[in-house]
Order: structure tokens, then sequence, then C-alpha cells
């Protein structure tokens, strides 16, 4: 069956035109989507003819909810997704004083084979729908009973390796006739796809744009990160600026602490030395540790450490808190565990 969450706003009038309805339907289809509602009986001022032809050949959600981890020390919640086709993916519903934020993943698996994420081990199935990815907010809202607020596209899978879906993603959830999400609470990480930064900084000036960095030198980003053997570290930094230049928004980027690996007194200067002038901010992260991997974490007390030095360079940074740590926190490790 097709998957009504795919369509846009313009689709489904389209749809019930060629239903034999007046185009309206179709906005009443829409609006009972983004409230969440995946029973066409519930639709109550659908007709009966409409409902019965869409049940035959439409589906409202593809996703079957597997598992939910629910962490004892700070609200984090931990979905993971069956999809119609025997994969699954995970979604994290995250509790902060601004709001409730969702991560959702893009893809099935990850073909970017970054050494110290769980994400890419068993490699990439495939993309994810625009229907699946939406399902995943509307799925977290109805299973948590809270409305998100903010979306953050950091969980299984490269979004610009995905990038016509996660594009039309973002245009359903910031569409005003539906879940009306501004685009300014939406954050795609990427680990470094420069075509697609380059393309998202002309399609998506307001959403925010994140960059899974983790490394200040080319020796080391292309040892934990084969990306960075195709686009390489200066290349990266020069597209992070065109972004800044052409969006007046700053760029995050996300550095990951591993011990031993990136966290020494010198990766911290060369890496204030990379960005320095840039509008832009630092996240670190003590990593989520994946036994796969055989890294550690450099800990909270030594990120800490690391952030005091790069402001004392005129960095802005911060320290991530280390939500869901006690569920598997690290993308993809609770799909691992399934498998």
């Amino acid at each position: 069956m097709k998957e009504l969450r795919n369509l846009t706003f313009e689709e489904m009038e389209t749809l019930a035109a060629e239903a034999g309805q007046k185009k309206f339907r179709g906005r009443q289809l829409y609006e009972w989507i983004y409230k969440g509602k995946t029973d066409f009986r519930e639709m109550k001022n659908l007709p009966e003819v409409f409902i019965r032809g869409m049940e035959d050949e439409w589906r409202i959600d593809s996703l079957e909810l597997l598992r939910i981890q629910k962490s004892k020390t700070d609200g984090t919640q931990k979905f993971l997704f069956g999809l119609g086709d025997g994969e699954a993916v995970e979604s994290v519903f995250m509790k902060y004083k601004y709001g409730n934020s969702v991560c959702v993943s893009s893809q099935a698996g990850c073909r970017m084979n970054c050494s110290f994420c769980a994400s890419g081990i068993r490699g990439l199935k495939r993309g994810l729908s625009p229907g699946e990815i939406v399902s995943q907010v509307l799925d977290v809202e109805r299973e948590t009973g809270e409305t998100v607020n903010h979306i953050v596209m950091m969980g299984t899978g490269e979004p610009f390796d995905n990038y016509e879906n996660v594009a039309r993603f973002i245009r359903l959830m910031n569409d005003r006739r539906g879940r009306n999400l501004s685009m300014r609470r939406i954050t795609v990480s990427t680990c470094g796809l420069i075509p697609g930064i380059r393309r998202f900084t002309e399609d998506f000036p307001q959403v925010n744009l994140a960059i899974s960095l983790h490394a200040p030198s080319d020796e080391l980003r292309s040892r934990l990160m084969p990306v960075n053997r195709s686009y390489h570290l200066d290349e990266l930094i020069r597209a992070c600026r065109e972004y800044t230049e052409k969006t007046k928004r700053r760029v995050t980027f996300e550095y990951a602490l591993i011990r031993g690996i990136n966290d020494s007194d010198r990766h911290a200067e060369q890496l204030a030395n990379l960005i320095k002038g840039m509008l832009c901010h630092v996240n670190l992260i003590p990593l989520n540790q994946v036994d796969e991997t055989g890294y550690t974490t450099a800990g909270r007390g030594r990120a800490l450490e690391f952030m005091r030095y790069l402001e004392s360079c005129g960095v802005t940074a911060t320290t991530r808190r280390q939500l869901g740590a006690d569920i598997g926190g690290a993308c993809g490790q609770l799909r691992l565990a399934a498998r």
C-alpha cells in the first residue's frame, strides 16, 4: 500500500479530486494526519465513500513500534521502529528546558563508516521515505503524549545521502497547514558531504546546520571518518564559512571526545585555529561508548577542560549533557541489539 504521509498538501488536494471529491477534502485529510490520526474512521468529517477508497489503497503510518527504552536518570526515551521491509530505525525523545526534542533517523543503516559510530556497522540498507521520517515525529508524540518543539536529524544515516526525501520531510514539517514547525527549530547534521551542504545552504537558509567534525586535522579525521578522504577538511571549513556568510546563521560543530584519540590540549589548539573567526559553536560530546568500536569516552571532566581551552581562544563551546547513557544513547545501539 502507498504511504499517505509522503504527500504534500497540494498532492492530497489532487488525490481528493481524483477520487471524485472536492479539493477541500484533501485539506481535511491533511489536517487529520498532522493531528496524529492513523485510522481513517476517526476522520469524522470525511465522506464514507472517500474513506472506503482510501482504505483500499493507502496507509497512514508505515512504522511498527518494536521497543521503547526509558532512561531512569533524565527522561530520555529511545524508540525502535520496524519498517515494512523488515529493517528498523531508531528515534530518541529528549526533554530540555527550552522544550522537547526528537532525534530522527534518515536512513536504515549508513554507508559513511565512521569508526566510532554504531550506525554504520552493518552498512546502508536504504534511505527512508519522507513519510517514514514524518512518522517518527508523530509516533513519538503519540507514544509520549508530549508535543515535539524541535527536530534534530542526527539519528542513523547521513541526511545528505538521502537529500530529496529529507528536503521533502523538512517542507512537510514546516507547512503551516499541517505541522507548522518553524524551520529555525530544525537542525540537520552531516558528516561533511560538501555538495549537500552547498545545496542545503541555498534551499534551506533558515534550517540549522550541524557538522560532525570530531577531528581538527586531515590525518586524524580521515582515520576516524572515511568521508574526509573525499572531502578534505579545508574544503569542508570553506563550505561552512560560505553557509554562515550566506545565511547569517552560525554553524554547530559536533565533536565527540574519544580518550587518547582526539582529546589532547594539542587537539584543542588545532581545533581553535581551524575555526577561529567563524560564526560557529562547538558542541563537545563525551562519547557514548559502543563496544564494537573499541573506543572509550574521554569523560565529562575532560570535556569541560577542553571547552575552557576553546573559550580561552575565543571559540564558543558547550558540553552536551549525556542523555540516555543508561539506555544505549548512541545512534544505532538499540538497532544492533535487536538483530
